[in-house]
C-alpha cells in the first residue's frame, strides 16, 4: 500500500521526470532485444560525428534515450529522478521539459563540433539538472559514492565539471562524452541564470 501512495504521488508531482525514465527504459529494453552483436538499433539512434555518413538530423535527439549499459541507464535515471523530481515541482511540467531538452540538444551541439566521437545517454541533460541544482540550492548536502562524507551541492558539482574537463582536455581513452557533459551543464547553468534573475526566494 504504500509503495502504491508513493508512485501516485510520484506520478502527480513529477509527471515529465516519471514519463521520461519510461522512455528511456522502453528504448533501453528495445536495444537490448534487437540490437544483435552489430548494435543495429544503438547505431541508427546514436549521436554520430555530423562529417561521418551515419549522421542524421533526428540523432540530436534520439540519443538522449538511448544507453550502452545497465548501469550506464540506472545512474542516468537515478540522476534524474533525484534532481529532476525537485526542479519540475519548481518550475512546473512545461518549463522543466523544456530546460532538459534544450540541455540535451546543447550537449549534443558541444559533442558534434569538439569531439569525433559517437555519443548516446542522457548524460548531457542530466547535467544541466545537476547545473541548475547546485546552482537553486547550493549548500545542500550530498551523499556520493565513495566519498564517506556529506558535500555541498555547489563543490560537488564543481568537482564533477572539473572531471570532465580533464577528461576532455587529456582523454584516456574512455568512451564518456566529456563535452557532451560540459555542454549540458554550462547551458542548464545559464538558463537557471537567465529564469531566476531577481528571485532569491529558491536559493538555500
Amino acid at each position: 500500500m504504500a509503495f502504491n501512495n508513493f508512485g501516485n504521488r510520484f506520478q502527480k508531482s513529477s509527471p515529465v521526470v516519471l514519463n521520461l525514465i519510461i522512455i528511456n527504459v522502453l528504448v533501453f529494453f528495445v536495444q537490448k532485444l534487437f540490437d544483435g552483436e552489430e548494435g543495429k538499433i544503438t547505431s541508427v539512434l546514436a549521436l554520430w560525428p555530423y562529417q561521418s555518413e551515419f549522421f542524421k538530423p533526428y540523432q540530436l535527439v534520439s540519443h538522449m534515450f538511448t544507453h550502452g549499459s545497465f548501469p550506464h541507464i540506472l545512474f542516468n535515471m537515478f540522476a534524474l529522478w533525484s534532481f529532476g523530481s525537485l526542479l519540475e515541482k519548481v518550475w512546473g511540467p512545461k518549463k522543466f521539459l523544456i530546460f532538459y531538452l534544450v540541455c540535451g540538444l546543447a550537449a549534443a551541439v558541444a559533442q558534434l563540433f569538439l569531439s569525433d566521437a559517437p555519443a548516446i545517454g542522457a548524460s548531457g541533460a542530466v547535467m544541466g539538472l545537476l547545473g541548475a541544482y547546485a546552482y537553486l540550492f547550493p549548500n545542500t548536502e550530498l551523499l556520493i559514492f565513495p566519498i564517506p562524507f556529506p558535500i555541498k551541492a555547489k563543490w560537488a558539482i564543481a568537482g564533477i565539471a572539473a572531471i570532465d574537463i580533464f577528461g576532455g582536455v587529456y582523454p584516456t581513452g574512455s568512451q564518456i562524452a566529456h563535452f557532451a557533459h560540459l555542454g549540458g551543464l554550462i547551458t542548464g547553468l545559464i538558463l537557471v541564470i537567465i529564469w531566476n534573475k531577481g528571485n532569491k526566494k529558491t536559493f538555500y
